[in-house]
């Protein structure tokens, strides 16, 4: 069945950069490091280092509050080349900072592009780390941030190249 795709970012506008901010366990005590950097091939990449000491554990980028527009698609895929290490895509349905998020786990195969293409059914209510189990499902027509996250307990450096993030339904 064929798809249908609406590209939401590509790293190649000239304000991309703007849209997106860094949110690491610093916000909590912690030492993580990351950054969200702009290459010239039209790319985002999501680095840094993942610190366990003073109760840290993770670095996050995310997107700058936005209407997305995609009640009616069915999920998110993102092009992505990794190093190996499990991400989350997260996504939040309102403007706030420190409020609920659903997520979805993807891995990554060291230096190779892959597409990755999690449903909206698939995103789970979580909240600081923690599931949580009386959220209603997620709303794609709410959706207001989308975000990258790593949080696998291993310390370390980490990297992830983003060439586009779609919302994707099947064409009728």
């Amino acid at each position: 069945m064929a798809q249908e795709a609406k590209r939401l970012h590509n790293f190649r506008a000239q304000d991309e950069a703007a849209r997106w901010r860094k949110v690491n366990d610093g916000v909590m005590g912690g030492l993580s490091q990351s950054e969200m950097v702009f290459t010239s091939q039209g790319t985002a990449v999501f680095r840094g280092r993942v610190s366990l000491e003073n109760d840290g554990g993770f670095a996050s980028v995310r997107t700058t509050p936005q209407d997305y527009e995609v009640g009616g698609y069915e999920g998110l895929a993102v092009r992505v080349k990794g190093d190996g290490h499990r991400f989350k895509l997260r996504l939040r349905t309102n403007d706030r900072f420190d409020s609920p998020a659903y997520q979805a786990d993807f891995d990554t195969v060291t230096d190779a592009w892959i597409t990755v293409r999690v449903p909206f059914s698939a995103f789970v209510a979580t909240f600081r780390g923690r599931q949580l189990r009386d959220a209603p499902p997620l709303d794609s027509a709410q959706i207001r941030q989308i975000g990258f996250l790593i949080a696998d307990k291993q310390a370390g450096p980490f990297q992830l190249e983003i060439d586009w993030i779609n919302a994707y339904k099947s064409a009728r």
